[in-house]
């Protein structure tokens, strides 16, 4: 029979993997004393439990600034413009939407992963465009939800 408790863990693994591994790893630190006489390695487990979260973070903005990138390029080089570039751009919102399905905590994430991610991209877009870095706006151009939506190019 499983408990109340573990019914909500198993939901919140399956709706928030994020929020899920966060939670373990506080419960793993709050009950450290009493795990390890058990020959549990709690440190270690700690650090590879939020490790998952870790991954998931880095994925969040590695893909970001992948399409913040291509946004710059198609708004800056329009020259350039293809069906390969507009399928750059979906392949990354598709990923960044299952990234967020997974884990929803994420979403509160956005804003600063925008703002950490968004110099690399405009600096990559002026490599890769042979433009000078003043051509790209110094703040992100674009809201979350335009960044995000797959109908919209700047």
């Amino acid at each position: 029979m499983v408990s109340e408790s573990e019914g909500l863990m198993d939901t919140a693994y399956e709706t928030d993997f994020v929020a899920w591994t966060e939670h373990q790893a506080d419960l793993l630190r709050a009950h450290r004393s009493e795990l390890e006489p058990l020959g549990l390695d709690i440190e270690n487990l700690v650090d590879e439990v939020e490790a998952l979260a870790s991954r998931d973070r880095r994925e969040l903005r590695s893909r970001l600034e992948e399409l913040l990138l291509h946004l710059l390029k198609w708004r800056y080089q329009s020259e350039r413009q293809s069906s390969s570039w507009n399928d750059s751009i979906l392949q990354q919102r598709y990923q960044l939407a299952d990234l967020l399905a997974t884990s929803p905590s994420l979403r509160r994430t956005l804003d600063g992963a925008v703002k950490d991610v968004y110099p690399r991209s405009r600096r990559r877009a002026a490599v890769q465009t042979h433009k000078p870095l003043d051509t790209f706006p110094a703040d992100c151009p674009w809201t979350i939800a335009e960044v995000l939506d797959e109908d919209f190019l700047p």
